[in-house]
């Protein structure tokens, strides 16, 4: 079956269906979420290719709070944080993917450099993070703590990597 929407409207048919909010819903959301007294928590990355590391960190940060959004780089950040040839899917999908996740209830794309201004945004009451960091590493520790928040260390030990699997898959004949 051929779908009858236009891409705008297929767009927008996505963000309903799948929780992916821009920034002004996403803080409307939150402040929703806030009045409820949920706990929110907050992960991000580029999510080019899941794996298993990054479901064990998004479980893990769902485990921390009631309510867990995640912030997709944007393929101009991703690409600058992996390099050439990179992000190998686009954010819409790489979001849309995100947030078929069952421990994911929302999902935003953001194009800074950093975190540091969504996070000023949304306020999350956990700023979760993958155990490639530790709580002293975090660059958006000292962000996060101005506003009462605080940063945690999530998921399995850092021994899966999108940027391996890639070299792999490109080097096999």
């Amino acid at each position: 079956m051929t779908s009858k929407m236009t891409p705008p409207q297929q767009q927008n048919y996505l963000a309903a269906e799948s929780h992916i909010l821009d920034r002004s819903e996403l803080i409307t959301a939150v402040e929703t979420f806030r009045s409820q007294g949920k706990r929110i928590v907050f992960a991000n990355g580029c999510f080019d290719v899941l794996h298993a590391g990054h479901i064990r960190y998004l479980e893990a940060a769902k485990a921390l709070g009631d309510i867990l959004i995640v912030a997709v780089n944007s393929d101009e950040q991703a690409g600058r944080l992996k390099g050439e040839g990179r992000p190998l899917l686009p954010q819409d999908q790489r979001a849309e993917i995100v947030s078929s996740l069952e421990a994911v209830d929302l999902v935003t794309i953001f194009d800074e450099p950093t975190v540091t201004e969504l996070l000023l945004a949304v306020k999350p009451d956990i700023h979760a993070k993958g155990t490639d960091y530790t709580e002293e590493t975090v660059p958006e520790r000292d962000v996060v703590r101005s506003f009462g928040g605080r940063v945690a260390i999530v998921g399995d030990p850092k021994n899966h990597s999108s940027s391996e699997m890639i070299k792999k898959v490109r080097s096999e004949p």
